[in-house]
């Protein structure tokens, strides 16, 4: 498992790309296929992943869908409109700092 710190910066990220392949998602589905997806090395806490979900909806990226079922009620979140065109941003964002990440980690490897 990675350590909080790298997690740290990436968990709206994770939530928005997942979403943005799904149609909604709830809170533990999103855990688990994060676990799932990465072979348990990354595990996102009930603690880091609710204030991130929040954070997304009170920004209106995320819109709640809460459906019962049976006694249970499950809160859905999916991405609106403008959370789908931040989320193509924000990833793209992404793979371009793991790139440049990436140089730099060969650069040091090579000058070790």
């Amino acid at each position: 498992m990675y350590s909080k710190e790298l997690l740290k910066g990436t968990i709206e990220i994770i939530i928005l790309k997942l979403l943005s392949e799904n149609e909604r998602m709830y809170g533990y589905e999103i855990t688990h296929r994060v676990k799932e997806l990465t072979g348990d090395k990354i595990e996102i806490s009930e603690g880091a992943l609710y204030p991130s979900l929040h954070k997304l909806e009170a920004t209106g990226l995320l819109s709640i869908e809460i459906v019962t079922i049976g006694k249970r009620v499950r809160k859905y979140y999916k991405l609106t409109k403008e959370g789908k065109a931040i989320a193509k941003d924000k990833i793209k964002e992404l793979h371009e700092f793991m790139k440049s990440l990436g140089q730099i980690m060969e650069l040091k490897i090579t000058l070790a």
